[in-house]
């Protein structure tokens, strides 16, 4: 059996995060929440990994944020508040949520009667209490409710509903992507329509003890944002691509590459790597370099151009490093939380050791054959 000791003995493609950076990248996200008085609770849709998670907590994370029933019942294994930043719609989702130990918190944010009572009806069913955040749409438009009227409409049923509770409101800063330094009109309009829905649930009698929002394009900056309590950023454990191109943390910050090897450099001005789509996905990258699937951690001037399934390839066009059959390289993909789906497994190292691994335990969604 091979002895993994060092990213040369490691089969690529391969995920492998600096574990120096990452955890600098959870201090600083801690300290941040610490200052502003604000509860960090990290979405783990990320790292998808009950390690990484018992790590933010173990920094102060009030609680974990998920995107699917899954994610919860894996991340129940280490916390007992969670939350389902996704509109519980169906019935076999709303069971499973309501299914998740006795002893885990349990909020989801909803914006339709259909979840409402959808949930309301699985908590009554599993004798327990679900917590609601109203979902607030705040120029995204992807979800959340658009008219505040329908809003405290709906909080008002929830408070109706046995079994569940009005917990708070929650909102996603999406659609805010320019440069940390570009978004002082943007966030300064978010800021007004969330101060507006704010006053006007005050003005109902509706009690909102938690306004949930953030993002990591925004993390460094919500606490300008009034009212907000709690934010749930996912990236800013690893980064990506993005993140450092919108200046939301430096290159130095990217914590998770992709380990590739060097398989052919026939054609002149190109190199191929075993990393295409299937190691690397094909979301496009934000920002004013907006080119290619990922970008060279050694040699950032060089991206990876285009790609099929198991091939990557790398434009040296505007580099003087000329590899060789068989080197390796690491690539920052554009969109981090893709690329950790795509993988099994992810290697920690220190320098070129590697030094552990850990699963991708909430990878899927944990579905049983019929």
């Amino acid at each position: 059996m091979t002895d993994l000791t060092s990213l040369d003995t490691l089969e690529t493609p391969a995920a492998v995060v600096d574990l120096d950076r990452m955890e600098r990248n959870l201090d600083t996200a801690a300290s941040y929440a610490a200052e502003h008085g604000l509860a960090l609770r990290p979405h783990v849709k990320t790292h998808k990994s009950p390690r990484i998670a018992s790590a933010q907590l173990a920094r102060g994370a009030a609680g974990l944020t998920c995107a699917t029933p899954f994610e919860a019942e894996v991340m129940a294994t280490v916390s007992d508040d969670l939350l389902l930043a996704y509109p519980p719609v169906g019935a076999a989702r709303a069971e499973r949520i309501a299914a998740l130990p006795a002893n885990v918190r349990v909020t989801v944010a909803l914006d339709s009667v259909q979840a409402v009572d959808e949930i309301g009806h699985a908590a009554r069913a599993a004798e327990r209490t679900v917590g609601v955040y109203v979902e607030l749409d705040v120029g995204m438009h992807r979800v959340g409710v658009p008219a505040l009227e329908d809003a405290l409409a709906l909080a008002s049923r929830v408070n109706a509903v046995r079994g569940l509770e009005l917990a708070g409101v929650a909102f996603y800063p999406g659609h805010v992507r320019e440069s940390v330094d570009e978004q002082d009109a943007a966030l300064r309009r978010l800021g007004d329509g969330l101060d507006r829905a704010l006053s006007r649930f005050k003005a109902a009698g509706l009690s909102v003890p938690v306004v949930s929002g953030g993002s990591t394009p925004t993390l460094w900056r919500t606490h300008e944002l009034p009212g907000v309590t709690e934010f749930r950023p996912g990236t800013y454990v690893y980064n990506d691509r993005t993140t450092a191109a919108i200046g939301a943390c430096a290159w130095e910050d990217c914590a998770l590459s992709v380990l590739a090897t060097v398989v052919s450099t026939a054609v002149p001005g190109q190199a191929v790597i075993d990393a295409g789509t299937k190691a690397l996905g094909r979301e496009p990258v934000r920002g004013a370099d907006g080119e290619g699937f990922g970008q060279l951690l050694e040699h950032p001037e060089v991206i990876v151009a285009r790609m099929s399934e198991e091939h990557g390839v790398l434009d040296l066009s505007r580099s003087d490093w000329r590899p060789v059959v068989g080197e390796r390289v690491r690539v920052i993909p554009n969109h981090v939380c893709i690329v950790v789906h795509l993988n099994d497994l992810v290697y920690g190292v220190r320098g070129d050791a590697v030094e552990t691994s850990w699963p991708v335990a909430a990878r899927g969604r944990g579905q049983q054959a019929v």
